[in-house]
């Protein structure tokens, strides 16, 4: 290393001092910056904790309002005070809540402004959306009380709506528009005026239900809905379907004691135009002929109802062997069978030890498309037990089985769940239509339809130009086998009562058991048959190429479906064809 210079500045000791100490400082400085920074961080961090820091009384309030927004009235009683809560019990809190919002027919009560602290109490603006008024703006004006346990608002009556003052309670009077007219699909009134008079005839009864005073069961959602209590209402049929298209539009005033909060002029519904075909209405009262039974008419792709008669989506029974569709389509759809399957020829099968009988006593069998002809049990039975309670069952739910349906009042198709059904011999009875399964006219249309579409299920609608809800319930070769087998039925089967010259027609019979209909084998002399002993279903759908029109018949407690019901369904379907 090289010396230094007498005169280098470096070589004085003043200088080699100064040198020291400007380097000191600079180690000192650098080691003192991040004591600074972390001292500017804790002050700047101090601020933004005070900053975001809310009192405990704010935080009950925006807790409170937000569990109104909610509608959890639970909730906001919790957040109470103390003393609101000794004096009044949730169940009255409840209560007052629920009805002013009846009064008021409240959707929802949403924030519109800042909540903001003025005088010691919290104000803020709320929008009130209602049913029948709009959206009504009111300032909500609270206090909330702190003790050394909590904050809650401090409960007035007058916090049961927003706007309300000291004193005033909500009263609502309602004003009601003339019902909306019923109209068939081709413009002709089935009900209208106060009286629900009808334009074209007699037809109407079994189409258009009935109106009257609200049922006291129903009488808190028709509250909720802006009814008044001595309101007329649809209690059946069309008129209850579409309820709130022929109510309108209710009018009439809110008001806050003597004050008006808002004021709404009533308006008449338009006419509702229905999916129902007079002619085919009258052709299908025609083949009930006074009959306890029911008749429904679809048009498969649309699901549109065309018709109704008696029970014709009331008082499920069992379906008996028109179920066989399903067992069909399940056993094809599973590969348990084939289209070329074949059986021996029998009057009974044995499931579980005991014997299950074809209908009195015969013996059938052969192809399966004869078996389905003839509504073999000996065959459908043994399938049902192959396939399994599991399979069964979801191959009925895809057909509709144990769905709500869009219409209202209409009960579902029921199955029961597969892990209730039981042994070989309940599933078996399950696969023919009997055991706890039950169906109406309208369902057995409704899944009839299915095969005519190609395996596709379309809902009912009683809307004209609607459009069913749509799912698929079997594959489409398989609709197409069955619908081969249900033109057998019809052409050399049980069905042939149905047949109509020139026209092809696919349907299946069924005759359901309401009591043993075996003969009795120690009797001498065979007991003659007991036509009320079984309920006579038949279903069917024409053209077969592109369908038209499917039918459902039921007549309850009147023999064999080949023999009853079938002629019946040839009635209809005839109407339905010119």
């Amino acid at each position: 290393m090289p010396a230094v210079p007498p005169d280098h500045p470096a070589s004085t000791p003043e200088r080699s001092q100064a040198r020291v100490s400007d380097a000191r400082r600079r180690r000192l400085a650098g080691r003192a910056l991040p004591l600074v920074a972390v001292a500017i961080g804790a002050f700047a961090g101090g601020l933004v904790v005070g900053a975001g820091h809310k009192p405990r009384e704010r935080v009950a309030a925006e807790r409170f309002l937000g569990a109104w927004a909610r509608a959890d009235y639970g909730g906001m009683y919790q957040l109470l005070a103390a003393s609101s809560r000794a004096r009044l019990s949730a169940g009255a809190f409840t209560r007052a809540y629920r009805r002013s919002a009846d009064t008021a027919t409240l959707e929802r009560v949403r924030t519109a402004g800042p909540l903001r602290e003025r005088d010691g109490a919290y104000e803020v603006r709320l929008d009130a959306v209602t049913r029948r008024f709009g959206t009504l703006e009111g300032t909500l004006r609270f206090a909330v009380a702190s003790d050394d346990d909590a904050a809650g608002v401090v409960f007035e009556r007058r916090l049961v709506f927003p706007g309300l003052r000291d004193g005033e309670a909500l009263r609502r009077i309602t004003r009601m528009p003339p019902r909306a007219d019923l109209q068939a699909r081709d413009g002709g009134v089935i009900a209208t005026g106060p009286d629900r008079a009808s334009q074209i005839g007699p037809v109407a009864v079994e189409i258009a239900g009935r109106v009257g005073p609200i049922p006291a069961e129903q009488a808190a959602p028709y509250a909720a809905k802006g009814y008044r209590k001595d309101a007329v209402v649809g209690l059946s049929g069309l008129e209850r379907q579409f309820e709130a298209r022929l109510a309108g539009t209710f009018g009439g005033s809110l008001r806050a004691g003597p004050r008006l909060l808002a004021q709404v002029q009533p308006r008449q519904g338009g006419p509702v135009r229905t999916s129902i075909d007079r002619d085919i209405e009258a052709a299908a009262v025609t083949a009930l002929a006074g009959r306890l039974g029911g008749v429904a008419v679809m048009r498969p792709a649309t699901g549109e109802v065309l018709a109704l008669a008696g029970l014709g989506y009331s008082a499920p029974q069992p379906p008996g062997s028109t179920f066989k569709i399903i067992t069909l389509a399940a056993g094809l759809d599973a590969g348990a069978v084939t289209p070329k399957s074949s059986f021996p020829v029998e009057t009974f099968a044995t499931l579980s030890g005991v014997e299950l009988e074809n209908a009195n006593g015969e013996a059938c069998g052969g192809s399966l498309a004869v078996s389905f002809a003839e509504s073999c049990n000996s065959v459908f039975a043994p399938l049902g037990a192959k396939l399994g309670a599991a399979k069964l069952v979801a191959a009925a739910e895809r057909f509709g089985f144990n769905e709500t349906s869009d219409i209202v009042g209409a009960p579902p198709s029921s199955i029961p769940p597969a892990a209730e059904i039981g042994d070989d011999l309940a599933v078996g009875s399950t696969a023919i239509g009997q055991g706890r399964v039950t169906s109406t006219p309208l369902r057995m249309a409704e899944l009839t339809g299915a095969i005519a579409n190609g395996g596709i299920l379309v809902r009912p609608t009683f809307l004209r130009g609607a459009q069913g809800r749509r799912s698929r319930a079997t594959s489409r070769a398989t609709a197409k086998t069955i619908t081969r087998f249900m033109r057998g039925v019809v052409e050399d089967g049980t069905g042939r009562a149905a047949a109509i010259p020139g026209v092809k027609v696919a349907g299946k019979t069924g005759t359901a058991e309401l009591r043993n209909t075996v003969p009795d084998p120690a009797a001498s002399v065979p007991a003659p048959q007991d036509a009320t002993d079984t309920d006579a279903w038949f279903v069917a759908f024409a053209p077969t190429r592109r369908p038209a029109v499917v039918v459902a018949v039921l007549l309850v407690g009147q023999g064999a479906g080949g023999e009853t019901a079938a002629p019946a369904a040839k009635v209809v379907l005839q109407g339905a064809l010119d």
